[in-house]
């Protein structure tokens, strides 16, 4: 077997990125030259520097337990990643595996057979099973009664690549979805059993000798307007675009030196919001798809941002750093810091009062434009929290009567929920047993969706904790989210698949 640099090099780029540290993912890239290589990523199933190791680490463990005469002696403790690297424990092993097998071979009574426990005889490698394979991972049990069957899901086939992003259309049950194989697609999930759901592919491209050819770069945002009738897209090629709801590209942005990791409209629908690896945040002219203004506040990448109005912004970084901007505005109006390690998500709560934000320091802290010092320091989250989200209750709402909460998700495997007015947290969400990277509130306010790379989708009470429905996919989930009527459940997968959850139908 051979390989080159530029193989492990592209295998350890889509393994950063499919375990959701997409900077640090660009930052390799750039300095391994990935993009000057020729590997067909679409090509590359997900997980695959993974399955490599795994299976590497099975033929070691074949060589510890198979003697040169064929038998096998059982793995009395199976090994670990660094343990099968270090030759000083490989060899360890085989001795203690020879010695054992010169135990059996000179025990007279065993004949070069061993006891089963019930006092019959049964042949060494029969005995042992041959060699040993890593244990899977303890499973949740999940109540057969809320699992959703496969028969009432339906899978959307087309993506060639992880699909990091879904969103709904405010309007129609129209659902897009955002890829690393460089284009976003909208699927009609209209309620028309009679059909395949149609899917319109939106290919990012960029020029190259005067012609258009494919970016090859990750979509990694995606917004709709707030009329439902416009499209926006982030990407890792520098790029943010305006999409038509019949395909068509509207207009092209590009200010941005570098990738887009979020991108927001504002409420009125004549701005757009972008933030880059390039450490600036951009509001753009949605009607003329000029840079308005450019905010260059930040010392390191921006990796989030949200509007407060539709003319004032909050945005986050790895610098640990928050500034609150303001259209014309030639300084932040407001800069919040305490964090310890980069700032992940923020989000402002409705009425646009507080605002949260989460980070790989395992805190979520909710800030008030009254005080510099945060509101709240909660910290229960034994790992890095994701993502954050408000809930569509209390004052200034639709659900004005239902408590306002705050829904955060980590790489601990947990949801919690909040009560922001007291700072506590009301319940922990413990069904997923790998990191969650999604939460989303239905537009009632009554349930959550969360989505984890346990490739499970559940959806929970928000006023008791309890789960009340759950669905496997085949792949990681990156993004969950709901239709405006709360009827409907979108999902995208590391394997290239979206999904939605009708449930009405359950």
């Amino acid at each position: 077997m051979s390989f080159s640099s530029d193989e492990v090099n592209f295998l350890v780029y889509r393994y950063l990125q499919e375990s959701g540290f997409h900077h640090s993912a660009y930052t390799f890239g750039i300095e391994s030259h990935i993009s000057q290589s020729n590997i067909n990523g679409a090509l590359v199933p997900p997980a695959a520097l993974l399955n490599i190791l795994q299976k590497g680490l099975q033929y070691t463990e074949a060589e510890i337990t198979i003697g040169e005469d064929g038998t096998e002696t059982r793995l009395t403790e199976s090994l670990s990643l660094i343990d099968a690297v270090t030759p000083d424990i490989v060899a360890a092993r085989q001795n203690a595996q020879n010695a054992q097998k010169q135990a059996i071979k000179t025990d007279p009574g065993s004949g070069g057979e061993q006891n089963g426990v019930d006092g019959t005889t049964c042949s060494a490698a029969t005995a042992t099973g041959g060699a040993a394979t890593p244990t899977a991972p303890e499973t949740m049990e999940v109540d057969q009664s809320i699992e959703i069957p496969a028969s009432k899901a339906t899978v959307l086939r087309g993506h060639e690549s992880e699909v990091f992003i879904c969103a709904w259309n405010p309007s129609t049950d129209l659902l897009a979805s955002g890829s690393g194989d460089s284009t976003a697609r909208i699927w009609d999930m209209s309620d028309n059993p009679a059909t395949t759901p149609n899917q319109l592919v939106l290919r990012h491209c960029i020029q190259k000798g005067g012609a258009e050819v494919p970016s090859n770069k990750d979509v990694t945002s995606l917004d709709w307007n707030c009329d439902g009738n416009l499209l926006a897209t982030g990407s890792y090629d520098g790029y943010a675009r305006i999409w038509t709801t019949d395909g068509t590209l509207a207009s092209t942005l590009g200010q941005h030196k570098g990738p887009i990791f979020a991108l927001k409209w504002n409420k009125r629908g004549n701005y757009i919001l972008s933030a880059g690896v390039d450490k600036t945040t951009i509001i753009w002219d949605a009607s003329t798809g000029q840079c308005t203004q450019q905010f260059s506040f930040h010392m390191a990448p921006a990796l989030d941002v949200d509007w407060q109005t539709n003319t004032s912004f909050a945005s986050c970084s790895t610098d640990q750093c928050i500034h609150v901007c303001k259209l014309n505005a030639d300084k932040p109006i407001k800069s919040f810091q305490g964090h310890t390690n980069e700032v992940n998500a923020i989000k402002w709560d409705p009425q646009g009062q507080l605002l949260a934000s989460c980070s790989d320091d395992m805190t979520l802290k909710i800030w008030s434009m009254k005080q510099d010092a945060c509101v709240h320091d909660l910290q229960a989250h034994s790992k890095e929290i994701y993502t954050i989200k408000w809930s569509p209750t209390g004052p200034g709402t639709q659900n004005p009567n239902m408590n306002l909460i705050l829904a955060s998700a980590s790489f601990d495997s947990t949801v919690r929920l909040w009560d922001v007015e007291r700072g506590v947290c009301i319940h922990t969400l413990t069904k997923h047993t790998e990191p969650v990277y999604s939460v989303a509130f239905s537009p009632d306010g009554k349930f959550l969706a969360s989505g984890s790379f346990d490739k499970c989708v559940h959806i929970w009470s928000t006023q008791t904790g309890g789960l009340v429905h759950s669905y496997k996919g085949t792949g990681g989930i990156f993004e969950v989210c709901w239709n405006s009527r709360g009827t409907k459940v979108g999902a995208s997968a590391s394997d290239g698949s979206v999904f939605v959850l009708d449930l009405r139908k359950l």
